[in-house]
């Protein structure tokens, strides 16, 4: 299993804190669009960095046009020498509208033809062919030699996508080389719902899970300390509270007997009321959601859960003062 983890979205501190992650010997970073573009930390850990693996997770697909995901995932994966992994999200309605004024519609079929376009352009690019991608959503037609960057010898990036639901996750399955699993997934919901639906993805495209990598789920609450790991459940709490209040993340609770807690977390964020809704996880909740224990116990619990059907996972250990421990625990969840 790969371990990754995830570094900040301060430029200043990017070099240092790649190098920091290659050394503690992770096998890839992360960097989300939250507050400040993903794409620009990347280019200084590829630089600063020789064998991990550097992606966004996850960069909001549809506040970008197929023509420029393409080109800058195609010069961030020659930059690197192959290690960029373009993660893409659909992020919801309100944001895409609202926030980045783009357009919105069949969020499951735009994302599918958005990789398809990159796939066409990018063929056009290594191989020379004639661009003529003619879509419901997207029109690609023109590209003269001018615009055309031309191949190069780490070729095109791996495309990785986000979901929840199983329209978008079989889209994952069908189009891409990977997906992440949202924190908000349980093991009854990745073994039911999202297993299946990347399978027939796979199967609809004529492929197999051969070599498709799962990002796992990467609730852990631990800590060195009694203090570490009660700092550790109330901050899980509020996060999980946070995503149950979404409604297009329901399914999971419903799968488990839980909808009405989306009702009541999404009415009690309307109010505004975000500290309390962490007090309606109870701990039945946080320990179906999150892996929950000493260093030791993450492991062990981590691959009983997910082991057959995950083949990375995000995992951040903030504990400063034991790093033979946490070594233990990356070297045990690694074999």
């Amino acid at each position: 299993m790969k371990i990754d983890g995830g570094i900040g979205l301060d430029l200043n501190k990017t070099a240092a804190e790649a190098k920091e992650k290659e050394a503690a010997g992770y096998d890839g970073i992360w960097v989300p669009e939250t507050s400040r573009d993903p794409f620009l930390p990347m280019a200084l850990a590829a630089e600063h960095t020789e064998t991990l693996e550097i992606g966004t997770s996850i960069a909001v697909a549809f506040a970008r046009s197929p023509m420029t995901l393409a080109n800058t995932a195609y010069d961030l994966n020659q930059y690197s020498k192959g290690r960029f992994i373009l993660g893409l999200g659909s992020q919801i309605k309100p944001h895409i509208t609202k926030r980045f004024s783009m357009e919105w519609s069949k969020p499951a079929a735009r994302m599918r033809e958005m990789v398809q376009a990159m796939h066409a352009i990018w063929d056009c690019w290594m191989n020379g062919t004639k661009l003529d991608f003619r879509g419901e959503f997207y029109t690609h037609t023109l590209m003269t030699p001018f615009f055309d960057p031309g191949s190069h010898e780490f070729g095109i990036p791996r495309v990785f996508l986000a979901g929840v639901g199983p329209l978008m996750t079989e889209v994952a399955g069908e189009v891409c080389d990977g997906f992440f699993c949202h924190g908000f997934t349980t093991e009854k919901y990745l073994r039911e719902v999202t297993i299946p639906a990347l399978a027939a993805g796979r199967e609809k495209s004529g492929k197999t899970m051969e070599g498709f990598e799962v990002c796992g789920p990467s609730f852990v609450v631990t800590g060195n300390t009694e203090e570490q790991l009660e700092k550790a459940k109330a901050g899980t709490r509020q996060q999980i509270a946070f995503y149950g209040s979404t409604p297009a993340y329901k399914p999971v609770l419903d799968l488990h007997g839980w909808g009405e807690l989306q009702t009541d977390l999404n009415r009690m964020s309307k109010d505004g009321k975000w500290q309390e809704m962490g007090g309606l996880i109870d701990d039945e909740i946080l320990n179906t959601f999150a892996v929950v224990g000493e260093p030791e116990t993450i492991a062990p619990e981590l691959k009983a859960r997910y082991g057959d059907v995950i083949s990375r996972i995000s995992f951040y250990a903030p504990y400063e003062g034991d790093r033979e421990r946490w070594q233990k625990v990356f070297e045990d969840l690694k074999n």
